[in-house]
């Protein structure tokens, strides 16, 4: 089965999953948006994503951290835009045709979701990665912060790292973004 005919089978409350033959049904697997960054494969939980965007015209905000690229109007939203491989201490990529935008939910330093946008070379696919198939992060050698690391995935026998967007986005990044959301959004009305 491909990883587009897969899904994922949910029970009611108070009901146990049960498999096609009967039995109990696998553990319940996660879907995860995968992505290159530098030829490396990487991927973010489904759920944190709201769209993923060509790149398109972004706006140069000036004394703002160098992984910022600025913000973009999202059908009238003030959207901060984070260079991920400026983010991981690299150099920022140039942009081609399969750059994209993907635009995520990240927490806010108040609590709140604040929108984000986080630059990337190319969308891959949507996987599912069952549970048993997650290892915890490397204890060292990965070539990112390892607090940006939730987790490794296991896809056929090769690993992909899973990323923390909390921690790829901190509250004190956040809140820097947050309020480049709110002065131009004051700017503009």
């Amino acid at each position: 089965m491909t990883t587009t005919e897969m899904q994922v089978a949910k029970a009611p409350a108070g009901k146990a999953l049960v498999g096609r033959d009967g039995g109990p049904a696998a553990t319940e697997q996660q879907q995860y948006l995968t992505f290159l960054l530098a030829e490396e494969m990487f991927a973010i939980g489904i759920l944190a994503i709201r769209e993923i965007i060509e790149y398109g015209f972004v706006t140069d905000v000036p004394m703002t951290p160098p992984f910022i690229r600025g913000v973009l109007n999202l059908r009238g939203a003030v959207v901060p835009v984070v260079d991920l491989a400026a983010r991981f201490g690299r150099v920022a990529r140039e942009i081609s045709k399969r750059t994209c935008i993907v635009i995520v939910d990240s927490e806010a330093a108040n609590g709140s979701q604040q929108q984000m946008g986080v630059v990337v070379d190319a969308v891959s696919e949507v996987l599912e990665i069952a549970d048993g198939d997650i290892e915890p992060p490397p204890e060292f050698g990965a070539r990112i912060r390892n607090d940006f690391i939730k987790s490794m995935g296991k896809i056929n026998g090769k690993f992909v790292v899973i990323l923390d967007l909390n921690r790829v986005l901190s509250v004190e990044e956040v809140a820097v973004v947050a309020n480049i959301g709110q002065s131009a959004t004051l700017a503009t009305s």
